[in-house]
């Protein structure tokens, strides 16, 4: 044990509000659902509706906020 400390390194915390939102894929891109989906639901159009069933990806300006967030989401 030479050169080494004796002390562990640190655990991140995962933000557990980011993890139930967000998901991260094989290739490592932050998955989101779409929003408005509770809201006025019988008013909208079949093909809106369609949508909320599909993941979308986050846009690269939040990408490096939720990376802090989920530390261990992928790389």
């Amino acid at each position: 044990m030479q050169g080494r400390s004796r002390l562990a390194k640190l655990k991140l915390k995962t933000h557990s509000g980011a993890k139930r939102r967000f998901a991260v894929s094989g290739r490592g891109k932050i998955l989101r659902r779409k929003s408005h989906i509770n809201n006025a639901r019988r008013k909208k159009r079949r093909a809106v509706k369609g949508e909320f069933d599909s993941t979308r990806v986050v846009h690269r300006s939040f990408e490096q906020r939720l990376r802090r967030l989920l530390p261990y989401g992928g790389t």
